[in-house]
Formats: structure tokens, C-alpha cells, sequence
């Protein structure tokens, strides 16, 4: 793990190498990240064990730990660009700060190349309603094509008349717990989403899919047209652990693949998650480096 310090020199980094000396932006936001074809970014919850400046959020942080890696597409966790605090803390800052707070922060992102293309918000059944479209706005706001969502069908019901009035796709992350009904995990509770909205997509999680015993190769090819991103992630099945790429069950390397031959236009997203030996920008380094091998 990184030092305060030692991340504050990398932050400080980053950001000088997101630019150019002409202040404009390094390159064409996702330019760099395309291999063959194949969209590559990151679900910045892979840098959620970096410091937190102390009462300030973590956009500038992810900012620059995505500099290092040389990635330039993402979905942003949204515990990052909140401040920590209690359940009603938080829910207040949500509520009542501006919206051109998030308009400040997708400049910041754009400045150093970077497209927030999904927003990961994920509405539980504590959220007010107010909440729950205040998510939405601040999507909008940060320039986020989608919503992504680890909730409930119960949740997604709340979620749904927000969708259709804002007309944004929101889509669906599935975990592994196949013995609860209420959450996403099987093909059915994916199915059963969209049934309910035109706006309600998938998100899959490749290495949760496999865990639940789930063939993620085989959904891909009959759902491509309604998942929204992929997470890359290695896991064992059985509900196994979370393995460094190329140890566990999930078929990364035939998924990505399978996107370059048939060229469909899914963000395949890196997600760090085991326990690795180095620091989360390390780690996320090892796993796109072993995207570009699977797709070479």
C-alpha cells in the first residue's frame, strides 16, 4: 500500500501528466484504452483503499491513480465523489449540494482525457425518493451515459418511474447470492428487471457470474444488446474466492475475445478485488496489462 505521502506525490503526478503543456487534454478520451477494438476503463471502487484527504473526496485521487494506469474510461463509484460522514450526513450533501459541483467534477475528469461513462449509484431501501432522483441529476451532471446499481427488484421498483422521467438507462449489477430472490444474481432476476422497464439494462459482473455457477461466456452471446459494461474480475465457482486474473473460474481472457471478434460496443471494465500484493494502482497496472495480452 501507498504512503499518504507517496500517493501525494503520485496524485501530484498524474495530474501534470494528464495534460499538455498547451493545458489541453493529453488525448481523445478513451482513445488509449481501445485494443483492438475492445473498450477497456475501470470501476474506480479498484482504488478504494487509496488515502482520503481528509474531509475532501477522492476525485483527484482516482483522477491521477487512472493517469498512472494509462486508463481513460470509467465508472465512477460514488462513495468517492461523496464525503464520508453519517447516513444523514450524507443523505443532506446528496440533497443540497449544487449541481454544478458535479459539473466542476466532470471538468476535472475531461481536463486530464478522461469519460465518466456509467456512474455507479446504488439506491437501497433507505434512500428517500428525493434521493433516488437526485442520483440521476448528478449522473446527468458528471456527463454519465448510465446508471450502474447493485440494489434490489423491490429498490428497482422505486427505481423505475425515475428512470422512465429522466429516460436513463440504469443498469443492473448482479453479486452471487443465487438463495435470495429480492437480489440480483441469476439470469432470471436480470430478466425480471427488464420486464419491468424499457430503462433497466444489465450490468454483469463476470466474476460473480461465475462464482454463482452462471456460464458468463454463454449469456454474453444471447444478452450482448442489453448489457451495458462488463466487470472484469477473476473468481473460483462454488461462491469461490476472488483470485489475481488467470487463477480463478471466470473466463476473462475468452470474454474479451469474444468482444473483439464480434465487435460489439461493450465497456469491458477492470475491477480489482483480490487481495494483491502491491497497491491498488499496481494491481489494476497487472490486470490491464493482462487485458492487452488477451486481446493481443
Amino acid at each position: 500500500m501507498l504512503t499518504r505521502r507517496e500517493f501525494g506525490k503520485l496524485t501530484l503526478a498524474g495530474l501534470a501528466m494528464a495534460r499538455r503543456p498547451n493545458g489541453g487534454p493529453l488525448h481523445a478520451a478513451g482513445a488509449a484504452s481501445t485494443i483492438s477494438g475492445v473498450r477497456l476503463g475501470v470501476q474506480t471502487y479498484s482504488f478504494r483503499a487509496l488515502p482520503r484527504p481528509a474531509g475532501a473526496d477522492m476525485v483527484d485521487s482516482v483522477i491521477a491513480a487512472m493517469s498512472a494506469c494509462g486508463l481513460q474510461e470509467c465508472e465512477l463509484w460514488s462513495p468517492q465523489v461523496e464525503p464520508e460522514g453519517s447516513r444523514e450526513e450524507v443523505r443532506r450533501w446528496r440533497l443540497e449540494t449544487p449541481l454544478d459541483h458535479f459539473r466542476g467534477v466532470k471538468e476535472k475528469f475531461a481536463a486530464a482525457g478522461i469519460t465518466v461513462h456509467a456512474y455507479n449509484y446504488s439506491p437501497n431501501a433507505s434512500y428517500t425518493d428525493a434521493e433516488i432522483e437526485r442520483g440521476f441529476e448528478m449522473a446527468k451532471a458528471l456527463g454519465a451515459q448510465i446508471i450502474t446499481a447493485s440494489t434490489t427488484l423491490e429498490v428497482a421498483k422505486r427505481i423505475k418511474p425515475f428512470a422512465e422521467k429522466h429516460k436513463m438507462i440504469v443498469a443492473m449489477h448482479g453479486h452471487s447470492n443465487v438463495t435470495d430472490p429480492n437480489e440480483f444474481a441469476t439470469p432470471d432476476s436480470f430478466a425480471s428487471a427488464m420486464r419491468m422497464s424499457k430503462q433497466f439494462k444489465v450490468n454483469l459482473d463476470i466474476g460473480h457470474f461465475t462464482a454463482a455457477n452462471f456460464d458468463a461466456l454463454a449469456y454474453i452471446r444471447e444478452h450482448h444488446a442489453h448489457i451495458t459494461n462488463l466487470h472484469l474480475k477473476d473468481r473460483k465457482k462454488d461462491q469461490g474466492d476472488n483470485t489475481p486474473w488467470g487463477q480463478g473460474d471466470a473466463p476473462i481472457r475468452e470474454v474479451l475475445q469474444l468482444l473483439k471478434r464480434e465487435r460489439w460496443p461493450i465497456p469491458a471494465y477492470i475491477e480489482y478485488e483480490y487481495r494483491g500484493q502491491g497497491s491498488p494502482v499496481d494491481e489494476v497496472k497487472v490486470c490491464y496489462e493482462y487485458a492487452r495480452q488477451a486481446l493481443a
